[in-house]
């Protein structure tokens, strides 16, 4: 945080990340082949210390009796254009159920495109070995969807959430 009365520039590294930056807050559906399809809520907020990246934290509730279900804490980070003009994204993420996780893809405009590069996890956590995520931002409208390999299963949808910016 920066001192009182101050707000920090944002650093110009993630300037092709600021589209991402308030809070945003809609639903969504998840769907495995080893789980029932489920309704949530979410919440999402991205923020900036004036450091080159962006800090994300995110929670989900189910529709039907508000009960806390998913989080994730981390970082986004940009790395100048390559030759084509796109700039590189990497995304670190923690989950509380033991899974570490590390993206990499590019931004163009307001669209993220990710995939994993690495997945930790502890002794006690599920087997989850890749993730994809998308993400598009127009105007107050973020929309999502993310992929995921786990328990035996191949790479397949998982989740997609509409969130408005508030």
């Amino acid at each position: 945080m920066s001192p009182i009365g101050t707000e920090a520039a944002l650093h110009p590294d993630v300037a092709p990340l600021a589209f991402l930056l308030g809070t945003w807050v809609g639903e969504g559906r998840g769907e495995y082949p080893t789980i029932e399809s489920f309704a949530y809520g979410e919440e999402i907020k991205v923020w900036h210390v004036g450091k080159p990246f962006l800090a994300y934290g995110q929670r989900t509730w189910a529709l039907d009796d508000g009960r806390p279900l998913h989080s994730e804490l981390g970082y986004w980070r940009a790395q100048k254009a390559n030759a084509s003009g796109q700039w590189r994204v990497e995304l670190v993420l923690s989950h509380p159920t033991g899974i570490v996780e590390i993206e990499e893809g590019v931004v163009a405009d307001t669209t993220l495109d990710l995939s994993t590069v690495t997945v930790g996890r502890t002794s006690t956590a599920k087997e989850v070995t890749a993730l994809a995520r998308h993400f598009e931002v127009h105007g107050h409208l973020l929309t999502y969807t993310v992929a995921m390999a786990a328990v035996g299963q191949p790479l397949q949808h998982h989740l997609r959430a509409e969130l408005e910016r508030t």
